[in-house]
């Protein structure tokens, strides 16, 4: 038993919720499991290719930095592989992009879509806060909702 009696603070809108975590987790194996899936069918396809000294032209290089993907069951962590074309030079370089994972995508293609939808039904962030605010049926401290 600890003699302490210092405790954990939550943070106003975070939460600890098992069942969606083990879904982060879960999507976030699945769409790893996906790009290296792509990878793999790209070197397979170039693997019949060498360089000048007999070693394969394409090789994997690595990993591109983490990013977070907004998806409907909050971020996911991504991370894309990348890989190298010894050759070629210019537009002769095969580069790798996923079709799943475009480079500059930051959220899903379902919330792209539902922001317009919900912002043409007068929805937005603002109205979404008092509306929550009167399902809990308090106001917090220093907040004073437009009548």
């Amino acid at each position: 038993m600890t003699d302490t009696n210092v405790f954990q603070l939550s943070q106003p809108g975070n939460f600890a919720d098992p069942l969606t975590e083990v879904l982060r987790k879960g999507a976030r194996a699945l769409l790893a499991q996906a790009v290296e899936a792509e990878v793999a069918t790209l070197l397979s396809r170039y693997a019949d290719e060498t360089t000048d000294d007999g070693r394969k032209r394409l090789v994997r290089h690595g990993h591109l930095p983490e990013r977070e993907i907004m998806t409907g069951i909050g971020p996911v962590g991504v991370r894309c592989p990348r890989v190298r074309d010894r050759v070629g030079e210019g537009s002769q370089r095969i580069r790798f992009s996923s079709a799943i994972l475009p480079p500059y995508a930051r959220r899903s293609k379902s919330l792209e879509v539902l922001i317009p939808i919900l912002y043409l039904k007068g929805i937005s962030p603002a109205t979404s806060r008092r509306r929550s605010l009167r399902c809990l049926a308090r106001t917090p401290a220093g907040f004073r909702p437009r009548p």
